[in-house]
């Protein structure tokens, strides 16, 4: 994992203070432990926390996007949530007991026995309190590792378009996004959910980036699964930010060049169009709908390969679907810029893997960061769908926010 060395120091002073801060805390924990057994416990929390921070400098040193990256900063992270949110309840007492002492005048104030007669103080009762709260964390991310990271939804969508040709009225659209297959560690869940998009049987499939973490070679074992995805009408798909090897160090342009291109060939191997910066017409009869697919483009820091412009030349058809990676490229220039582009599908988000989704009620930090973040946006005509992601990056699992698979259907009649 990569920071500057001056923001490295400062990760490891501020981990270092959550050590010593969480080690007190511990020690009070202790202090009615048998003193032998009490001296081998604070050993080993001791060496743990020196582990810890041993594991956040290989970190520094590893490449990101692989599994055993992704299970490592799951470890350091739950750890030190736990951590963090036990010793709020510490900071609790450490403010109390300033407190106190500056209105006791410095004073030791004797500790009060509880009804039962066993002595306990505040500073106890706060540290078996943090103890209790710090274990919520770890449950529950590893609840989501053990039981969300492929517990796939369909979401099913339909979707009123009054210029719809009357060929195309109940199209079925099925899309897939952020596969990220060098995250996956169980091969049979990915082919069930799998087998679970393709007994849709959908008309067509679109696919909106992010098949990779880094590298290409990511989805050799996984091809023979996603060359399973077909439709009568085609498979149709696009880069996502992930694709292009741009967050790892390569022994040369050439070989990121080289990446790419088997990207490319990947993408056609497995019948799969990809589209880049074009577009295609899907036919029904006489009828037609134009599928414009445009590169990666995010707004601020995210790579702008995408050239909508180019895209869109000599674009045909009573209804447009843009096929681009990034929610972001809906507000920045596709509804400013393009009136007839009726509907966009993306992905990118993930809904950062955690959340809340409770019938019409969505909450995740994802929404921070992206006005459009997970599931259908409608401003005037143009409509926007943020799929949430079939595959998850970094924190091996999902919280709330399940990998998803979605059905659209096109319907020319109000629904």
């Amino acid at each position: 994992m990569k920071f500057s060395v001056f923001s490295f120091i400062l990760i490891i002073l501020f981990l270092a203070w959550i050590e010593i801060y969480a080690y007190q805390a511990t020690k009070t924990l202790l202090k009615n432990v048998k003193a032998s057994r009490a001296k081998w416990l604070k050993r080993i929390y001791l060496l743990q926390a020196v582990v810890m921070m041993a594991l956040v400098v290989y970190l520094r040193l590893s490449q990101t996007g692989t599994i055993s990256f992704s299970f490592l900063i799951s470890i350091i992270f739950m750890s030190y949530t736990a951590k963090l949110i036990g010793l709020v309840f510490v900071f609790i007492d450490d403010i109390r007991r300033a407190i106190a002492l500056f209105f006791a005048g410095k004073k030791r104030r004797k500790e009060k026995k509880i009804a039962a007669g066993k002595k306990i103080s505040r500073s106890e009762f706060l540290a078996k309190t943090a103890v209790a709260a710090a274990t919520l964390p770890i449950v529950t991310m590893s609840f989501g590792i053990v039981s969300g990271a492929y517990d796939y939804r369909i979401r099913r969508r339909k979707l009123y378009l009054p210029n719809l040709p009357s060929g195309f009225n109940g199209i079925k659209m099925a899309q897939l996004s952020d596969i990220h297959s060098g995250s996956f560690f169980d091969k049979k869940a990915v082919e069930g959910g799998v087998n679970l998009l393709m007994a849709e049987k959908s008309d067509v499939v679109f696919f909106t980036g992010d098949l990779v973490n880094n590298q290409t070679k990511e989805l050799n074992e996984y091809f023979d699964i996603f060359s399973k995805v077909k439709a009568d009408l085609g498979v149709y798909s696009t880069l996502g930010n992930h694709d292009y090897g741009d967050y790892m160090q390569w022994t040369s342009a050439q070989a990121k060049q080289k990446n790419l291109q088997d990207m490319i060939l990947a993408h056609e191997k497995m019948g799969w169009n990809l589209m880049m910066n074009e577009n295609k017409s899907l036919k029904v009869g006489a009828d037609q709908i134009s599928l414009i697919g445009v590169e990666n483009w995010g707004a601020g820091r995210f790579a702008k390969y995408g050239d909508l412009d180019l895209a869109y030349k000599n674009s045909e058809g009573d209804v447009k679907i843009l096929l681009s990676h990034d929610p972001s490229h809906w507000d920045a220039q596709v509804r400013p810029k393009y009136n007839d582009i009726d509907l966009m599908f993306a992905g990118h988000t993930h809904g950062m893997q955690l959340g809340v989704e409770v019938g019409n009620f969505r909450w995740s930090p994802s929404q921070w960061m992206y006005p459009q973040w997970a599931d259908l946006y409608t401003q005037g005509n143009h409509h926007l769908y943020v799929n949430r992601g079939f595959g998850f990056l970094g924190f091996p699992g999902r919280i709330g926010i399940l990998p998803e698979i979605t059905i659209f259907e096109l319907t020319n009649r109000p629904v």
